[in-house]
């Protein structure tokens, strides 16, 4: 088997193994939703914790606003009472003002962080030194077990606005968050090996030849990401020579007759 070790920029992610006959457009596929469902199981792990910690989501109009505001406004959760956590919630006050403060107790809070821990440990980069390589099958796993310590804790389910549920039933609008930058889709995501890009339509073995015991050190990145490159090498304030003409007062000048 080819190894290969993926890197987002200078960070490692995983490692992942497939063959050198494998075409890139079936790598790239992989890899791909390989690293956005270690995205979305680190999101779920940051709101699982958030739940532990403070109960539900207030409902988007209530966000934020200080109990006097709703009491003025009259604003009403009606998933307050129908989503309670198994026995019984205790009060601690999200000082963000984005969850209810309906707590589980410390028993539940602690099925949902030690299932967190669990989850995050399964996809970490930390398999590296490790050498095991992460798969879609071990992503699946986590995002399984942590429906499942939810659906303990919660037995009647979240509202649907919560970005738990949301991400659960793939319905998260990363929309302006700097999540949504960090996720690759898999037509945009390009893949990088020796300062070269492997290319769509290929197979592997075409840039390393067919020696199945090779190890890579591979990048993914955006298509954008090249772009914004090339504009910033265009760009008139990278151009050495423009900012020579600018101390030497030469920018501006027509040429021309006036």
């Amino acid at each position: 088997m080819v190894q290969l070790h993926v890197k987002r920029g200078e960070e490692s992610q995983f490692l992942f193994n497939t063959t050198a006959q494998a075409p890139l457009e079936t790598v790239i596929q992989q890899i791909t939703a390989i690293y956005n469902g270690r995205l979305k199981v680190e999101r779920l792990c940051s709101e699982i914790s958030e739940l532990a910690d403070h109960g539900i989501m207030l409902p988007p109009n209530m966000q934020e606003l200080t109990v006097e505001q709703i009491e003025e406004l009259n604003l009403r959760d009606e998933w307050e009472d129908q989503c309670m956590p198994s026995g019984g919630a205790e009060f601690k006050k999200d000082e963000i003002g984005r969850r209810n403060g309906h707590a589980p107790n410390d028993k539940m809070k602690e099925v949902l962080m030690k299932t967190v821990e669990e989850a995050k440990a399964l996809i970490s980069n930390k398999q590296i030194p490790a050498n095991v390589c992460v798969t879609m099958e071990m992503v699946k796993e986590a995002l399984d077990q942590l429906r499942g310590a939810v659906t303990i804790v919660y037995p009647m389910g979240l509202s649907p606005y919560d970005p738990i549920r949301m991400e659960f039933e793939d319905l998260e609008d990363l929309s302006g968050t700097q999540a949504s930058q960090q996720v690759i889709t898999e037509d945009e995501c390009q893949l990088w090996w020796a300062a070269k890009e492997l290319q769509r339509g290929k197979k592997l073995q075409d840039y390393i030849g067919k020696n199945e015991k090779t190890k890579l050190v591979v990048k993914v990145q955006k298509k954008l990401e090249e772009a914004n490159e090339d504009s910033y090498l265009d760009s008139e304030w990278a151009d050495r020579q423009a900012l020579k003409r600018q101390f030497q007062g030469l920018t501006n000048i027509k040429w021309g007759p006036r």
